[in-house]
């Protein structure tokens, strides 16, 4: 059911995205030949007016193929050549390039503001301060690894952790920092209230140490629960405030991942792939649509984020194209442009492999 629900959230945001430069490239009279999900090869396709859909093999993103986005014959005999990207001006194309960007950005915002105006728990703690104040907040228990102290506690999933104790300390409704720096205390026996299906439940759990993590853990994954109620117009407002506020905190982090340092190095640990990101929608799922929804946001702020990164193939590195050719005052060679962006998509494939590959590894 996981990779079900998390093809339909891939494919909501593709197409999202994708709609974002199909819909600006015609609105100016470009050319549309081709919007795909997936990258080729083809499996199917179906043709309509100018444009094929078509479902394609690597079910890693989607693309629109826009007449002129890519090198192509200079024939002044070719009627549809005022159509191509490359004879419309640079503040069109770059328009284009920008539109699946914020198509995603727009698509988060919406759906956190339906969260909002649901009631629901939000999935990320991306929240600005003067919203969160107005918000419940709980610690709960996301998922419990095997064969840990936790499981072997009874502790179980979408317990809520009301208060932590040992025999020099206790913090009633612990933040998930005062949580971990608990959990980090090998040896001694931590006190645990936590909340299940409405009743109050005692547990002792004993923090083990991890020689791969570099500290003790007590074996779950915990996670903050940010919920409040409010009207359509407030909703509506802090929806894309928290839009905002999660793209910033998404850039902040990307420069941290490059950063280096042990922050980097647990950033990079923490980066997930299609299948993780198969078991986390599981994980999400159980906690309800509105979850679900703000969990979906995330994702596709994430998605323009990245697509926004200077790197050839993403719209980042053909916006960056635009503003080299504007600067210069003349058009980057087409074949250059071509073999550039051939790189960079490959290298983005092999990246997706190998992330794929980390998630495997830590399943086993």
């Amino acid at each position: 059911m996981s990779i079900i629900i998390f093809i339909i959230i891939l494919l909501i945001l593709v197409v999202v995205h994708e709609a974002g430069h199909f819909f600006t490239a015609k609105s100016f009279g470009i050319r549309v030949d081709e919007f795909g999900f997936g990258f080729p090869p083809k499996l199917f396709g179906i043709k309509k007016g100018e444009t094929e859909y078509t479902i394609n093999a690597l079910p890693f993103g989607g693309f629109v193929k826009i007449y002129g986005e890519s090198s192509i014959e200079e024939n002044n005999s070719n009627s549809d050549l005022s159509r191509s990207l490359i004879r419309k001006p640079k503040w069109q194309q770059s328009l284009v390039m920008f539109a699946g960007i914020f198509a995603n950005f727009i698509l988060a915002g919406i759906l956190f503001s339906i969260v909002f105006f649901m009631g629901s728990p939000l999935a990320t703690d991306s929240i600005p301060s003067n919203i969160k104040n107005k918000m419940t907040e709980q610690l709960i228990v996301l998922s419990v690894n095997d064969n840990t102290p936790a499981s072997r506690s009874g502790i179980k999933n979408k317990d809520i952790i009301y208060s932590v104790e040992t025999k020099n300390e206790k913090i009633i409704k612990p933040t998930l920092a005062e949580f971990i720096n608990f959990s980090n205390k090998p040896g001694e026996n931590i006190h645990i209230s936590i909340i299940r299906n409405g009743e109050e439940n005692f547990v002792d759990v004993v923090p083990e140490e991890n020689i791969s993590l570099g500290r003790a853990f007590v074996g779950i994954s915990p996670g903050v629960l940010l919920s409040g109620k409010f009207n359509f117009f407030e909703s509506f407002k802090y929806g894309f405030q928290t839009a905002v506020f999660s793209a910033k905190d998404t850039f902040v982090a990307f420069g941290k991942l490059f950063k280096g340092g042990e922050e980097s190095k647990q950033l990079r640990d923490s980066v997930i792939g299609p299948v993780g990101l198969v078991k986390v929608t599981g994980i999400v799922s159980e906690f309800g649509i509105g979850y679900l929804l703000s969990f979906m946001a995330v994702i596709s702020i994430s998605l323009a984020v990245i697509n926004l990164l200077p790197f050839p193939a993403l719209d980042g590195g053909r916006l960056l194209f635009l503003l080299i050719e504007k600067i210069k005052g003349s058009r980057i060679n087409p074949k250059i442009a071509d073999n550039v962006n051939m790189v960079g998509f490959f290298l983005l494939i092999i990246l997706m492999l190998l992330v794929t590959y980390h998630d495997i590894v830590k399943l086993l």
